[in-house]
């Protein structure tokens, strides 16, 4: 069961935040700026990829490879939800509206 649960990136194998978000590092993610989008989210939260805050409120997941939303890049799924053509002042107010 390990196993599985180990390669899929929907399952966890320790405790994690509540609020989930995978913020999309692909080709299309990054040539549009997903990594300032990473930069900004783990400084915003205190936190590096694969760590949640320390509040237990939210979880950032590890990289995430695609999320099949390339004409709306850079994105972010949080709780399932996407969040497309990011800029650093939406980020800010998805991440604000999570309690």
């Amino acid at each position: 069961m390990y196993e599985v649960a180990s390669f899929y990136s929907m399952f966890e194998t320790k405790p994690v935040g509540r609020h989930h978000i995978s913020v999309c590092t692909n080709i299309s993610c990054m040539l549009r700026g997903s990594q300032e989008i990473v930069d900004h989210v783990e400084k915003k939260l205190g936190i590096k990829t694969g760590d949640s805050t320390p509040d237990g409120r939210i979880y950032l997941k590890r990289e995430e490879e695609c999320l099949a939303a390339c004409c709306g890049a850079p994105m972010m799924m949080v709780d399932h939800v996407y969040h497309e053509n990011l800029t650093p002042q939406r980020v800010d107010q998805i991440l604000d509206e999570l309690k």
